[in-house]
């Protein structure tokens, strides 16, 4: 069986090849191969010698028991290539797991190296600083963010002004109102009362709401008065035509 190619597969320049493994397993495949061809050839030598015993074992002894010699050699055959078969099977199996041992040693030892090569520069003390760079340029950011919105005071309002601006608004809106209705909103007074820190408005606010809320009265008193003597004049002339009557 040494003619087979025992040698190519465990010999020569193939065990410092990088692809030795690979080409191993391709050998003893192949190797494989031909044992199952050579297995089903003796099975089939087995069989036919088994029928020219069945076919001379009444008529001729001799060729039945010679075909039985020969259909017991191919037997024994038969079991030694079996057994190279399971051999061959076995170190197939062998050859893929230590090449799968070996690529997964050699990726973990990639990995451990390029972690080593990153982590070459880098130190605690390294890290730290760099955090603290960070927190300080995002200060700095900061003061550069405020001073630039600093930039605008100039232009603000000033909100005491805005303030009675939006009081006089608020005012002449309750004098339309009033004016309409004839009485003071008192919702509206509540509402629209200036806050108690601006006193001198509050003030005015009052002056001014009670002015006007007095005029409007003297206004309403008037015309209700003026109702009164019409309905008496009226009253007196119904009183005449009847006595002239």
């Amino acid at each position: 069986m040494s003619g087979w190619g025992w040698g190519s597969i465990w010999g020569g320049s193939g065990k410092n090849n990088k692809d030795g493994p690979k080409n191993a397993i391709l050998g003893l495949r192949s190797t494989l191969e031909m044992l199952t061809k050579r297995e089903k050839h003796l099975q089939n030598q087995m069989d036919e010698q088994d029928n020219i015993a069945r076919k001379n074992v009444n008529a001729n002894k001799g060729i039945a028991k010679a075909a039985l010699r020969r259909k017991k050699n191919y037997e024994h055959q038969l079991e030694q290539t079996q057994a190279q078969m399971l051999t061959v099977e076995r170190e197939i199996s062998s050859i893929e797991t230590a090449n799968i041992n070996k690529e997964t040693l050699d990726a973990m030892k990639n990995a451990q190296q390029a972690m080593k090569k990153i982590h070459g520069g880098l130190t605690i003390d390294k890290v730290d600083q760099t955090m603290e760079d960070l927190r300080e340029q995002h200060a700095i950011g900061e003061d550069i963010a405020e001073a630039l919105t600093q930039g605008n005071v100039g232009n603000s309002v000033d909100e005491d002004e805005l303030d009675d601006e939006l009081n006089e608004l608020q005012q002449e809106e309750l004098d339309t109102k009033m004016l309409k209705t004839g009485t003071v909103p008192v919702s509206d007074q509540v509402q629209r009362m200036p806050s108690v820190g601006n006193q001198e408005s509050k003030l005015f606010f009052l002056y001014r709401s009670t002015r006007i809320f007095f005029a409007d009265t003297q206004t309403v008193k008037g015309k209700a008065q003026q109702v009164e003597e019409d309905d008496e004049e009226e009253e007196l002339r119904k009183l005449q035509a009847e006595m002239a009557m």
